[in-house]
């Protein structure tokens, strides 16, 4: 058995038996080995971006890390944008990166760089295995760090790969949840207990999950506290028969006068509300002045037991929570606009999908009418980097194939990760991309007015309009092997919505703005 081959064989004993790869000469004997070790489901990526969201969004919905192989240190760099999306959703990935051999290192060939350097701001794990022997040791380290939902990347050195191992590393035990601060409940309740109406439970994480939402609305209807969630978040249980709540605007006009009137937010893993950028004459903090900020859980504590706690110490039950009212479904007609596109989208949902949404600008009126769809997940990007949606699902439908999952992106933003649709149709995932096509970096466009730049002329706009050629959605998915159909009326969409979740396999929709 040579290093390799200890490695896979680890993995797969430490129940991370997904392996997202954009292999190259330093990682051939780790491929020899898939083909020896049973048990590793193997998908391949076109770009080393596709590869790391996908682990991303695996992890997301399946709570269990994948392995990701990667190619020195530019392929680890191709990954990293999206490494930085999963690592702000506190998603758990083991990262194989290969390596030249120790002995080829000092020659300085093309491909050499630091790949420690490159991997540590997007890594809390980070190591080289110095010989084959250590190698399933060191693999075995990378899992449990991946499993305490942090970002593991290996380095993999050719002649460690091929040397001659020992066998198989046992896993360490898994880390039991932080818990909670019964303090900080305490605090929680008084302050909710004296002034429930100016007080905000601000949650991401488990806090919206189906359970962490529905305790958070027994606890609005016993105190009358406002419940919101981040402007974005790694996943939410939204849809019939769950608690609706809003969430932070990104704009700041918008979100202002939403938290004016709170003297106190009280945070289940989220952070401070904060603007996403600064901006000429603007705040960058979103509370009011004089607003307290109490946490009752950071990343990683156990905030199902913490509300409980709570919901305990205020004497909320299932009898507290108050009737919503909910966006009635409308199947819209006519025109194409941000209103009816939602409309649609509400309407069409299936039961259990995962809503993947990068939708930016379009899709800001999404919440409001989707709150009253069938139940589902949805997904955001936590990092703001570009290009996470497509690779997203990618993993998702990989992790959760019994799933329709729902795509949402933007013309400018799928273009970042194009080759997530040629993994959809490898892989025969049930994927609906749906891209809207306005031709342009539409928040761009808001964001030079937002920062006070002034008019844009000509030059600008060039760089933030995406014509002379327009984007062509239906050639670009034939040629990755996924049928597509272009839309310009809700008609068009609805039908075109209805085919595509009523088929499984991967589908595109066009949505011409």
């Amino acid at each position: 058995m040579n290093g390799a081959e200890s490695l896979v064989r680890t993995l797969v004993a430490g129940n991370v038996d997904v392996c997202f790869a954009n292999p190259g000469t330093s990682e051939m004997h780790f491929v020899a080995a898939l083909d020896r070790v049973e048990g590793m489901r193997c998908v391949l990526g076109l770009f080393e971006g596709v590869v790391t969201g996908a682990a991303d969004g695996y992890f997301r919905m399946k709570g269990t890390p994948a392995s990701t192989l990667l190619h020195l240190g530019p392929g680890l760099a191709n990954g990293l944008a999206n490494l930085h999306n999963a690592k702000k959703a506190n998603s758990g990935i083991v990262n194989i990166v290969g390596q030249h051999a120790v002995y080829h290192i000092e020659y300085n060939a093309p491909l050499t760089s630091d790949i420690e350097g490159l991997a540590r701001p997007m890594s809390q794990w980070v190591h080289t295995s110095p010989d084959s022997k250590s190698v399933a040791k060191d693999g075995a380290a990378a899992i449990a760090a991946a499993k305490d939902r942090q970002i593991a990347t290996l380095i993999l050195p050719a002649d460690t790969a091929w040397g001659a191992a020992d066998g198989v590393a046992p896993v360490p035990a898994e880390k039991q949840s932080a818990g909670y601060s019964a303090q900080a409940v305490e605090t929680a309740a008084r302050i909710m207990k004296d002034g429930g109406a100016s007080t905000l439970l601000l949650m991401t994480g488990q806090g919206l999950t189906e359970k962490g939402v529905a305790l958070a609305e027994q606890i609005a209807g016993k105190t009358g506290c406002k419940v919101m969630g981040q402007t974005y978040n790694p996943r939410m249980a939204r849809g019939r028969g769950r608690f609706s709540i809003d969430r932070i605007p990104y704009v700041i006009e918008a979100a202002l006068p939403l938290l004016k009137d709170f003297k106190n937010i009280v945070l289940v893993e989220a952070n401070d509300p904060v603007a996403f950028f600064a901006y000429p004459n603007k705040p960058s903090m979103l509370k009011p002045e004089g607003c307290e900020v109490h946490r009752i859980t950071a990343g990683g504590e156990n905030s199902i037991a913490a509300l409980e706690a709570l919901a305990g110490a205020l004497g909320a039950k299932p009898s507290d929570v108050k009737p919503q009212k909910l966006t009635e479904l409308v199947k819209p007609t006519g025109a194409l606009n941000h209103t009816t596109i939602a409309q649609a989208i509400a309407y069409a949902i299936p039961e259990n999908a995962i809503m993947v949404d990068e939708s930016l600008t379009t899709g800001r009126g999404f919440f409001p009418p989707t709150a009253a769809a069938a139940p589902h997940d949805w997904l955001q990007n936590m990092g703001g980097s570009i290009g996470f949606s497509t690779p997203v699902a990618t993993g998702a439908a990989v992790a959760c194939p019994d799933r329709k999952v729902i795509c949402m992106v933007g013309d400018g933003s799928a273009m970042y990760t194009l080759q997530s649709l040629w993994t959809q149709a490898r892989e025969e995932l049930d994927i609906t991309t749906i891209v809207f096509a306005n031709r342009k970096y539409q928040i761009l466009l808001g964001e030079f007015a937002g920062v006070d730049a002034g008019e844009p002329g000509q030059r600008a706009l060039d760089m933030l309009n995406l014509d002379r050629p327009t984007l062509d959605w239906v050639s670009l998915a034939k040629g990755m092997g996924v049928p597509g159909v272009s839309v310009s009326n809700v008609d068009d969409f609805n039908k075109a919505l209805a085919n595509a979740i009523a088929a499984k396999g991967p589908k595109l929709i066009e949505v011409v703005m």
